[in-house]
């Protein structure tokens, strides 16, 4: 399920990124000012683009588009996993198991988290709960999730669903390698406990009892019922058609399109020192907009923690 998620996930990022590719290259440098308006009595220069290039322009904006929500996408997980981590309260670790961290919860809880060099966490009240077979069995889970990296493929699945947002499919089949990174985990739990299929059904019901919560399909799994699954033919057949879309798109109107522009800087402009003054402009007021939106944090901040 994976391989087919990454290739449906790369072709999708190729092809988003083809028509920004190929918008670029249609542009071509004109000596002269190609198009002019006056405003305000002062010159400025625009580019001039035929049917196809304003085709392209259009793919090349749904192109950009996705691989600025994927890059949101990416500092999102990032900046989510600190404050997760931040507000883990790690007591110690676990004698006799390596890599295994205690944190401080009142819940029932044992899960992987980490992207490059994951680590296993387990609540305090999990190990109150748990026998020994049980826990063997949720750490060899949890070690299993550690080995194969699955909170990075986790990340991005999610990355993938989100920035290729014109392949709806990316995000059944990523839901689905969660379900069977679950399952596998789970089989592989059973091979290596002591208590084989019994300590890791029991720990899950006793996570259950406790509000824990579980998938209804590990349950199935263990009890030897056949887990089904309906392919999404339907999401199959709009990112397929989406997809090829948007690459026939693109090559027919990149094979046609032509833009002639001066270049200047910015783009519209023929007077770069006008240019610069409205930067400086700007730049001063992006400045002071991010002075008081991170003195509005600290005084956040500081409420909260007084509360």
């Amino acid at each position: 399920m994976l391989p087919i998620a990454l290739l449906v996930g790369g072709v999708g990022a190729a092809a988003a990124a083809a028509p920004v590719g190929a918008a670029i290259a249609s542009v071509h440098r004109a000596s002269a000012a190609t198009g002019r308006l006056h405003v305000v009595g002062i010159p400025f220069s625009y580019p001039t683009l035929n049917g196809a290039a304003w085709l392209l322009l259009g793919l090349a904006l749904v192109g950009a588009s996705a691989i600025a929500i994927a890059l949101r996408a990416v500092l999102r997980q990032h900046q989510a996993y600190r404050r997760f981590l931040s507000d883990l309260r790690v007591v110690g670790r676990l004698r006799d198991r390596s890599g295994v961290q205690v944190i401080a919860d009142p819940r029932p809880q044992a899960f992987c988290a980490g992207y490059l060099r994951p680590r296993v966490f387990i609540s305090q009240a999990a190990l109150e709960l748990l026998n020994d077979a049980e826990l063997d069995a949720v750490l060899a889970h949890e070690y299993h999730h550690r080995r194969v990296r699955d909170p990075l493929r986790f990340a991005c699945g999610r990355i993938f669903s989100q920035g290729l947002f014109f392949l709806p499919v990316l995000r059944a089949l990523f839901r689905r390698y969660a379900d069977l990174a679950e399952l596998d985990a789970d089989e592989v739990a059973v091979r290596a406990g002591v208590g084989g299929q019994a300590a890791l059904a029991s720990a899950l019901l006793r996570f259950e009892a406790s509000g824990g919560g579980i998938e209804p399909a590990r349950v199935d799994a263990l009890l030897g019922r056949p887990i089904g699954w309906r392919r999404p033919w339907w999401l199959v057949s709009v990112s397929v058609g989406s997809l090829a879309t948007l690459i026939s798109l693109t090559w027919v109107a990149g094979q046609a399109a032509s833009a002639r522009a001066t270049l200047n800087l910015p783009f519209l402009s023929s007077q770069p020192c006008l240019v610069m003054l409205t930067l400086v402009a700007l730049l001063c007021c992006a400045v002071i907009f991010g002075r008081r939106t991170a003195a509005s944090r600290v005084a956040v901040t500081r409420a909260r923690q007084a509360a």
